[in-house]
């Protein structure tokens, strides 16, 4: 399993990699592992407003559907519309090609209550 060390993680399986106020969401290593083949993304709107633990949509692979959650508060700047046509990206780059969106975090500090890479080991292994 893939874990980076640059990015933080939540309980619930996203990543997120920060950078100035615009943090960068996706599915883990772990995750997409777990859901097996991905078939269908759903996408958060441009504009939506999310807080932590909301829903930013739902993958849809040949096992199951599971919701993806917001790891932190903010408005949605960017979707990754690429994922309407080869959702199979979460699969193959879960950390590259397979971001979901992006948002204007609303504080920053959000980010810092998050798991670091060493923790979500831990969360992955129990």
């Amino acid at each position: 399993m893939i874990v980076p060390e640059y990015l933080r993680y939540s309980s619930d399986h996203e990543w997120v990699r920060l950078e100035g106020k615009r943090a960068t969401i996706g599915i883990t290593d772990y995750a997409q592992d777990s859901l097996g083949d991905v078939v269908y993304v759903e996408l958060p709107a441009v504009g939506e407003r999310v807080s932590p633990g909301g829903s930013l949509g739902e993958v849809e692979s040949t096992k199951s559907v599971s919701e993806v959650y917001s790891p932190v508060s903010g408005t949605v700047v960017v979707v990754n519309d690429t994922l309407n046509d080869f959702p199979q990206n979460l699969n193959s780059e879960p950390y590259g090609t397979g971001w979901i969106c992006e948002i204007e975090v609303d504080d920053v500090s959000e980010v810092d209550e998050l798991l670091d890479a060493a923790s979500y080991r831990l969360l992955t292994e129990s």
